[in-house]
């Protein structure tokens, strides 16, 4: 079975925090066998039943397991605030909890959410705001588009100089670097009967799977279906992946998946993970 290749490092924030090592900017699809396996069984390695108490007494930097649940692609949350600026960019600023870390809804806030510090790899989340002691980042979760506050301590920084923008009037994916488009692909997107969803998200993770050999690597986002709630055996999470029958590039003909070349993958697999991804409908 093949693998992805991991990615060059990402270049490290200057800001406040501690450094990011070596394991923790290696961003690419590190997943490796035991994800793909995980990925054919429908991504049941992303732990946690969904189940909530009241987290409301929580102190700071703790984490009752269980209590609250994991924020992943695979579980829907209550009461994390939505993203204030859907179509926004930022200064390309991602982080890494270095340990499980709760997730609030606002500084010093009510836990919402535990954050682990792996999902497809290492966890990379994009940095949408700051307060002192704190960041706003976007989540996985369901719904879609939701946001959370993090305690800076518990988190690496890096950099990534990378925007992924899909618009889907055009039908046209772009990647962009430092703020230039450095590529452009037609691309297939979603039928109007499964669109795919606007807004940003991100680069959540990639992986191989052996069922499907359609594309080489899947690189799922942060963002799920608004019409289909599982699919595939997973719970309809969007991804970017690589389509073999090239009549699909600029046409909507997908669940709500990108289909994108095989050359275009290649590139888009290494972006560092954690990088945005903005769909418009230019």
């Amino acid at each position: 079975m093949s693998q992805p290749t991991a990615p060059p490092e990402a270049a490290p924030s200057r800001g406040a925090g501690p450094g990011p090592s070596r394991r923790g900017i290696l961003f690419g699809a590190i997943a490796g066998v035991v994800v793909a396996i995980a990925v054919a069984l429908g991504f049941t390695f992303f732990g946690g039943d969904g189940s909530s108490t009241d987290p409301s007494s929580v102190a700071a930097g703790e984490v009752p397991a269980g209590e609250i649940p994991v924020s992943s692609t695979y579980t829907e949350l209550t009461g994390a605030p939505a993203d204030p600026d859907p179509m926004g960019t930022t200064n390309g600023l991602v982080v890494h909890p270095i340990r499980e870390t709760p997730v609030r809804d606002a500084p010093d806030g009510r836990p919402i959410a535990r954050m682990e510090t792996t999902q497809f790899g290492d966890t990379w989340l994009p940095v949408i705001a700051e307060q002192p002691g704190w960041v706003q980042v976007l989540l996985p979760s369901k719904p879609s588009s939701t946001t959370g506050w993090i305690r800076a301590d518990d988190l690496e920084r890096a950099v990534t100089p990378y925007v992924i923008r899909v618009h889907l009037g055009a039908k046209k994916l772009q990647l962009v670097q430092d703020d230039k488009v450095v590529d452009e692909w037609s691309v297939g997107i979603g039928t109007p009967e499964t669109p795919t969803p606007t807004g940003r998200t991100f680069l959540l993770g990639a992986f191989t799977n052996p069922n499907e050999t359609y594309s080489s690597v899947f690189l799922p986002l942060g963002v799920h279906s608004p019409t289909l709630d599982s699919f595939g055996g997973g719970p309809g999470t969007v991804a970017i992946h690589a389509w073999p029958d090239a009549s699909s590039f600029g046409n909507a003909v997908s669940n709500g998946c990108i289909r994108v070349p095989n050359d275009a993958l290649q590139k888009l697999a290494k972006v560092p993970l954690g990088t945005l991804v903005i769909i418009d409908e230019e």
